[in-house]
Order: structure tokens, then sequence, then C-alpha cells
């Protein structure tokens, strides 16, 4: 999290100061005595298991230290750091996002698993199979991740941050890369079901029928609401935001959606096996 000001200098210094943070994130990608598998596996079981103790473990890690400073005319104004403890040493971070992308690598790494795994069984030929792979990892997952964490990045610092009762408080702002983490976060759970349960059923869902349409309509409402319950946990434990039940709303409309689905014959399994391995379905 990354303190600014209410000026627009002080906002464009601090923005400023985040910048060098995402190449440095980049960079580290390639270094995996970096990253912190045994932590990121922990955290990618509890997400699909028990998703508050992942966002509880992570806020318990942040000491909030509340700063006064005297200013000339003898007001004070309230300056807080946030001091996150990352593996066995505790720096001064500033900010709320991961600095570690072992989750973002090890999820591209499954997610390519699971796809080469409905490749193998589905497609017809290696060419296209090697498209495939590609094609999943960057639009279902990164750059619809970016898609999605930009619009949540702007919601947040546009609409949902708290007003800030003194306007000597230093106001806090939604970092993108946390917005991307939190995305990620949420992706985990719907790949294990829409990727790898969905791959074992896919042999019953794919198939003509009311029973292989309900299914993969269930399949698919319970993998988007929880998706978007992951996203309203990510933001509620920011406590400069507020509103944050707005993150809940999409689940009402998928689970409105699903009967019109199943009602209109619509099996989204077919439709989304189609779109890649038409031939052999």
């Amino acid at each position: 999290m990354l303190p600014t000001s209410m000026s627009k200098g002080r906002s464009s210094s601090s923005n400023s100061r985040a910048n060098p943070m995402f190449p440095q994130y980049l960079r580290r990608i390639i270094k995996w005595q970096q990253m912190d598998i045994e932590y990121t596996f922990w955290q990618m079981l509890h997400l699909c298991t028990s998703p508050k103790v992942v966002f509880i473990a992570d806020d318990v890690l942040i000491i909030v230290v509340m700063i006064y400073v005297e200013l000339h005319d003898g007001c004070s104004y309230q300056h807080t750091k946030y001091h996150k403890r990352v593996g066995s040493d505790v720096e001064t971070k500033n900010q709320w996002a991961r600095d570690d992308p072992a989750f973002v690598v090890i999820c591209s790494l499954l997610l390519s698993v699971a796809t080469i795994a409905y490749c193998a069984a589905y497609d017809h030929s290696a060419t296209h199979a090697v498209f495939v792979v590609i094609s999943v990892l960057l639009f279902h997952f990164l750059i619809t991740g970016a898609i999605l964490a930009t619009f949540c990045w702007f919601l947040t610092n546009t609409y949902l941050r708290e007003e800030s009762p003194n306007s000597h408080v230093v106001e806090q702002r939604v970092e993108w890369l946390y917005a991307f983490d939190v995305n990620c976060n949420s992706f985990f759970p719907m790949f294990i079901m829409l990727y790898v349960i969905h791959y074992f059923l896919s042999p019953l869902l794919v198939a003509h029928g009311f029973i292989p349409l309900l299914l993969s309509n269930l399949l698919f409402m319970v993998a988007g609401s929880y998706y978007h319950y992951l996203n309203f946990l990510g933001y509620d434990v920011l406590p400069f935001l507020e509103r944050t039940t707005f993150f809940l709303y999409p689940i009402g409309i998928v689970i409105v959606l699903s009967p019109i689905l199943i009602l209109s014959g619509f099996n989204p399994s077919r439709y989304f096996m189609n779109m890649y391995f038409s031939q052999r379905l």
C-alpha cells in the first residue's frame, strides 16, 4: 500500500517511487531461489479450502505504526507506515502487493500443464496444440487478468476509498499490482474447477442431453461465484476501502443467469471446447 498525500505533487512523487517495483517484480520471475514456493502452495491450498485464512495470514504480516509529525503551525498529521515481514526478514514495504512472483509463475505452469492435457485428449495436431496453450495462458490468465485488475484498481481508487475526515491524514491507494494479486488469488480455485475437475468430467459434460447441460452450468456457476467471492475478500481486508460488498453483486448475476442458460439449452462446456477442439467433439 503506497501512502500518498492530498496534493498532486506528493501523489506524483509517490507514484514515481512505486514505478521501480514492477521491473524488480519481472526480474524475480527468472530467479527461483528468491521465490517462496512453499508459502505459495500453502496459499493455493487454502484458497480452495479456507480462503479467509489466506487473507488473514497476509494481513497479520503487516504491522501498522502510527507516526505523528508536527507541522510548523503547531498542527500534526498522521502518517501510517506498514512494515511487512517477508520470510524471516522485516522490511518496510509501504505496499500491499506481493513482491514475490511465485504465485503467478506456478499458476502459469499449472495452467500450461492442464491445457497440454486437454490438447493430448482432444487436439488434432501439435502445431494447433502449441497455439492453444499460448492462447489460453495469455488470454485466459494474463491479459484477461490484467484487464480485470485494471478495472478493479480504477474502481477502488475512484469510488470505494474512504474519504479522509482530516485533510492532513495521508491517503492510501490500491496498487495495480495488488489488484492483479487479488485476481490471481481468485483465479486459482476457478482454475481447479474449470480446468482440472472439468477435464476429468469433460466426457460427460460435452455429451448431449439435459444432465450434461445441467452439470456444466452448475460447475460454471459455482466457479464464477467463488471467483467473485474471493475478489471481494481481497479488497475487503483493505482498511481504507468502503462499500466493498459491491464485489459480491456479480454473484447474483451469475446465479440468475444460470437457470436462463439451462432453459435455453446452452452448454458452456461444449461451447468452450468447440472453440478450440471443434473437430474432435
